[in-house]
This record gives C-alpha cells, structure tokens and sequence, in this order.
C-alpha cells in the first residue's frame, strides 16, 4: 500500500552548495533540510524516521530500517542526485520503497 510521507522541501535547493558556504562537498545542509519533513508518524501510527549521521543516511519505518552512503565518486558532485541514490539504497536495505511523485514523497511499506 503506498502512502503519501510528506511533501519535498522546495526550500532545501535553496541549501545547495551552491547557495551556501557549504564545502562538504556532499551538501550536508541541502540533505538535511530534505530529511527533516521525513520526520513524522504516518496516519496507521507507524513512526518514520529519515537522518544523516556524516555520509550516512539511515531510514526506518516501523520495524524496518535501512541505511545508505552518500556516495560522491559514485554519483557525481550532485547534491540532489547523491541523496536520491542514498535514500533509495536505505530503502532498498529496509525492504520499503521509495518514490518521488508530484513534489510528494511516497512510501511503500
């Protein structure tokens, strides 16, 4: 059953490298404003919780838990596309999936 997690944080390309002082080379403050509206209870009271620990970003829903690699020699300097490789890779580890559709994140338990 796919369920509508939250919207995306148009204010988060705002955080690009390019916008900020940010020389992580990784876009730390663009992933975690784009993390921080995964950060809820869905409507079945199931807890979600999306967060970056360095390069690491781990994501778990319920009892499910998975975590992915910012990964910049593999992906490009792209901030965005970095974290969607990131986000789908803990995803995947979680056994849940992931989509972006219409400016809304959806999860697939």
């Amino acid at each position: 059953m796919k369920t509508r997690l939250c919207e995306v944080n148009a204010a988060a390309r705002e955080k690009l490298p390019a916008h900020t002082g940010d020389k992580s080379g990784v876009g730390v403050h663009y992933v975690d404003a784009y993390l921080k509206p995964m950060n809820l209870k869905l409507a079945d009271g199931t807890p979600v919780k999306c967060k970056r620990k360095g390069l690491k970003i781990v994501l778990s829903a319920g009892g499910k838990k998975g975590e992915g690699l910012l990964r910049r020699l593999a992906t490009g300097p792209d901030p965005v596309v970095m974290l969607d490789a990131a986000l789908q890779e803990a995803a995947r580890t979680a056994g849940i999936s992931l989509t972006v559709e219409d400016g809304a994140i959806f999860l697939e338990l």
